[in-house]
């Protein structure tokens, strides 16, 4: 019996934890402009969310090669990022990197197209 107990209450915890996380506002990023640039060049990405209180960092990525672009200007529905200059020509996806865990990064349905 008390092992019952003890197995029921971790498993509340658990789910009022999950709840809890799936709560809170997560940044999406619904729109890039433009959509091709070239390396150095200025992009905003426009969405939800995009805030100093849940974005710390936009990466982009071509699946192999991650890029830290410079944020310029940061507010809730958009941010403006600089595409940093030793990236090379290709498709990129755009990552958020959270906030509240920079552990934790969310890939979002939009890419940036660099050209030479």
């Amino acid at each position: 019996m008390r092992t019952s107990v003890i197995a029921g209450l971790l498993l509340a915890a658990l789910m009022g934890s999950a709840i809890l996380l799936a709560d809170a506002p997560q940044p999406q990023v619904r729109t890039v402009d433009p959509l091709s640039v070239k390396a150095g060049d200025e992009v905003t990405l426009q969405g939800e969310n995009l805030s100093q209180e849940f974005v710390s960092g936009i990466i982009l990525t071509d699946g192999t090669t991650d890029f830290k672009a410079a944020i310029t200007e940061q507010a809730t529905a958009a941010i403006k990022i600089k595409v940093p200059a030793a990236m090379k020509p290709g498709r990129f996806g755009v990552v958020v990197r959270l906030k509240k865990d920079a552990t934790k990064e969310i890939e979002q349905p939009v890419k940036v197209t660099v050209e030479e």
